[in-house]
């Protein structure tokens, strides 16, 4: 069965059968992360939800660094390939793609489209969520996000979510219970909370807005879940 570790922030390194893949990988400047971008062990494929630097964060370096598949929405995977990732798969919001180590699908987030580094504004893209299958589970990483009604189109096709519940720039713990409610994973895993001031959250909080809905699985940077 796949195992998830939590990088803090919204990183999660999931490993299945040999395969791994790091969804937004914000370890540089990160001041919860537990490791460094040096310490990520060989990856198949990189997992990018947007633009944001606390998102895209070391994609590239990795993607040069393990040689791996550094998947993106199109306009942030055009970005990354001008920055020297070697290996881009462009894709985009409902479209899946079967690869080596698992499926991928992207779905709705909404969430601000500017690309961290890009100065003539030419890559602005849609912020997308991933729905990673790997191991016959289906991880959901919402990404940045609002709470939004096309969740519901996820219910009983997500195994684990992995949802922000730091307000402000995402959907806080109230909007973050109600999306747990909407797609029904039989585990939810908070993230993108505590990394700055502005994004402070008590995830006890959350497990009690969650109530009987979900597992809720709280991990600290470095903690891993098996799924």
């Amino acid at each position: 069965m796949p195992t998830l570790t939590f990088h803090g922030h919204a990183c999660f390194l999931v490993e299945h059968d040999g395969k791994r893949v790091i969804l937004d990988p914000f370890l540089t400047g990160n001041p919860k992360a537990d490791i460094e971008s040096r310490q990520v062990p060989p990856l198949d494929a990189i997992l990018v939800t947007h633009g944001h630097g606390d998102h895209l964060g070391d994609a590239v370096p990795l993607a040069q660094a393990h040689q791996a598949t550094l998947i993106a929405p199109y306009e942030l995977a055009r970005f990354c390939v001008e920055q020297g990732a070697p290996n881009v798969h462009p894709m985009h919001i409902g479209g899946a793609h079967a690869f080596p180590f698992g499926t991928v699908k992207l779905v709705t987030a909404i969430h601000g489209g500017a690309v961290e580094g890009d100065e003539s504004g030419r890559f602005t893209t849609h912020p997308c969520g991933y729905v990673l299958t790997m191991g016959g589970v289906r991880i959901y990483h919402t990404g940045d996000t609002a709470l939004t009604l096309d969740m519901q189109l996820l219910a009983g096709r997500v195994d684990v979510m992995c949802v922000p519940i730091g307000d402000n720039y995402t959907m806080g713990i109230e909007d973050a219970a109600r999306a747990v409610e909407l797609v029904g994973p039989k585990v939810a895993i908070p993230m993108h909370y505590g990394t700055f001031p502005l994004i402070e959250a008590d995830p006890r909080a959350f497990v009690k807005a969650v109530g009987g809905t979900a597992q809720v699985v709280v991990l600290k940077p470095g903690e891993r879940y098996s799924a």
